[in-house]
């Protein structure tokens, strides 16, 4: 096991390089921070030359991005362009998109398992069309049109909770943007357990455990269970990322002030700072997701070995 970790972790390497040299050169090379921190008046040449050898501008691409991750592995994100801090910024935007991810991680995994195991344990009758018709409704919809029909329906017209999120975003206000958030991946994490649970339940482990007398409910959990939430953890674990990222819409629609309202305002003002740093850590988050995924596998599964 420590082998392996060791081994997945210089993998890790690479991709984080690849990955934000290709975000780094997205940002800095295919448009001007000089000219965005101006917006539309024309910056006088002799501060536009100095603000550009200030922030390393001059400089070829590669060193630029050199530069930055020196920066960044002392702590430094740079500076966003109205002078804040861009570790400030993260400081006060990412504990935000985390509790919402939590919660939206934990109505996907609580409803969608649950979900998904009543329908596949019932293919094929009532309960299991009515969930799978459901889940495809839900699919179809997109995230600013259930957005906007839960904020009015729950926030506006019954008054079940807040229409808007205050700045402190306290959990029992962050309800139901999680839930906006959660509600397409809980619909896939339906689909998928109810898939696993419906090819599992065919198998000979599973008959031989009831051949032998095993409570329905002992089958159910230790054995059914288990084997068939390994999709499901896989999506789970690359799911976190995507929806920190993702979180733009429900943010804009509740107006949190998270990642992604941040990188909302960085790529309206071309904040190309602020971009690339909230980006960074969104890789990271991706990359230590997936390694714990990995690593995941064993427990649910001991038949998995690794070398």
């Amino acid at each position: 096991m420590g082998r392996y970790v060791i081994r997945r972790l210089l993998q890790m390497v690479p991709v984080f390089v690849g990955s934000t040299f290709l975000i780094f050169f997205m940002v800095y090379a295919l448009g001007d921070p000089v000219a965005a921190m101006f917006g539309d008046r024309a910056p006088d040449p002799a501060t536009a030359a100095q603000i550009r050898r200030d922030l390393y501008l001059d400089q070829p691409l590669w060193q630029q991005y050199l530069h930055y991750m020196g920066q960044i592995f002392r702590g430094d994100f740079g500076t966003a362009f109205n002078g804040q801090s861009v570790t400030e910024l993260m400081a006060s935007a990412f504990p935000v998109t985390l509790r919402l991810t939590v919660i939206a991680i934990v109505i996907e995994m609580i409803v969608g398992v649950v979900l998904g195991v009543f329908s596949g344990l019932r293919r094929g009758r009532g309960i299991d069309t009515t969930v799978l018709l459901l889940s495809l409704v839900v699919v179809s919809i997109p995230t600013f049109v259930s957005g906007y029909l839960l904020q009015f329906v729950f926030g506006v017209r019954w008054g079940w909770a807040a229409p808007s999120v205050s700045p402190e975003a306290p959990l029992n206000e962050m309800l139901l943007p999680g839930l906006v958030l959660a509600l397409v991946s809980l619909a896939y994490v339906t689909r998928l357990t109810r898939t696993s649970i419906a090819e599992n339940a065919r198998a000979d482990y599973v008959r031989t455990a009831v051949a032998k007398g095993l409570p329905r409910h002992r089958v159910i959990t230790r054995h059914l269970l288990r084997n068939s939430l390994i999709p499901v953890v896989t999506f789970i674990g690359t799911d976190i990322g995507a929806l920190m990222g993702g979180a733009i819409v429900t943010e804009r629609i509740f107006n949190i002030h998270g990642v992604g309202f941040q990188l909302y305002q960085g790529i309206l003002r071309q904040n190309s700072p602020t971009v690339v740093g909230f980006v960074t850590i969104l890789v990271l988050v991706f990359l230590v997701a997936n390694l714990l995924v990995d690593l995941l596998y064993a427990v649910l599964d001991p038949r998995i070995r690794y070398a």
